[in-house]
């Protein structure tokens, strides 16, 4: 009898010191998964810094439609009015995709509207400054949903669904589901693309004709390719990003 009663005691003592082990263990994911998001949040209060003096820039340097500087400035309002109410990671994630999008618009059309912009210094190290954001965003995403994934598998996961309970509930992903947007922005200062050239001349007269053919009708430029391309991490590779060195951008705060 004696004997029962100690091995009864030895598994109850080996049951609560697991449940305490997978508890703490929670407790340290879900810690992960708000550390990481606060570095997102961070990344993106510096592009919200930064967007209204490169609208500025542009609008100073350009006569580009005011209705397009605008509608940029009131999606970045938005954006940052969803931080400031402390709004879940998918509303989040619609907002900066909407953003993104009309920001990447104005900066590539902007480039093949006014060349001249390729000479203005400010222009140049705002856009410089928003690559190194966005490069950064996108690590620090890569970085938040590898532990929401490690978090949410933790607490589904049987029999750790039942220490979980209401204690701990699902993440949210911060994922941009426009296949588009899954490129961040960038813009090449290089050799012009074939969109951007120059209209071809006029065709050569057939020795046939009667009058020489029209002019081609110049081409509308196209956008470039999506800007700040993300480079692909490797597979199973999640550690925490470098997030040390400087990002160049001043937080107005």
């Amino acid at each position: 009898m004696g004997t029962a009663l100690i091995i009864i005691v030895i598994l109850a003592v080996l049951i609560v010191l697991w449940i305490i082990g997978v508890y703490n263990r929670m407790v340290k994911a879900e810690n992960q998964v708000e550390s990481s998001w606060n570095q997102i949040d961070v990344e993106l209060h510096r592009r919200y810094d930064l967007i209204p003096n490169l609208v500025n820039t542009i609008k100073g340097a350009t006569s580009h439609e005011q209705d397009t500087l605008e509608g940029v400035i009131g999606l970045r309002n938005f954006a940052a009015g969803l931080a400031g109410s402390k709004a879940d990671p998918a509303a989040r994630a619609k907002a900066e995709e909407q953003l993104t999008s009309q920001l990447r618009s104005l900066v590539n059309v902007t480039i093949e509207r006014y060349p001249e912009l390729k000479a203005n210094e400010n222009f140049l190290k705002m856009q410089d400054d928003l690559k190194m954001i966005e490069d950064r965003l996108a690590n620090a995403r890569r970085y938040y949903n590898a532990n929401v994934e490690n978090f949410n598998t933790l607490i589904k996961s049987f029999p750790n669904s039942m220490i979980a309970g209401g204690r701990f509930t699902k993440a949210t992903y911060f994922q941009i589901q426009d296949p588009e947007l899954r490129s961040n922005p960038v813009v090449d200062f290089g050799t012009p693309s074939a969109a951007a050239a120059p209209a071809a001349a006029p065709a050569a007269v057939p020795e046939v004709a009667a009058a020489p053919a029209p002019a081609e009708t110049p081409m509308i430029p196209t956008q470039v390719s999506d800007p700040f391309p993300e480079t692909p991490a490797p597979a199973g590779d999640y550690s925490q990003p470098d997030f040390s060195q400087p990002s160049g951008v001043k937080d107005d705060k």
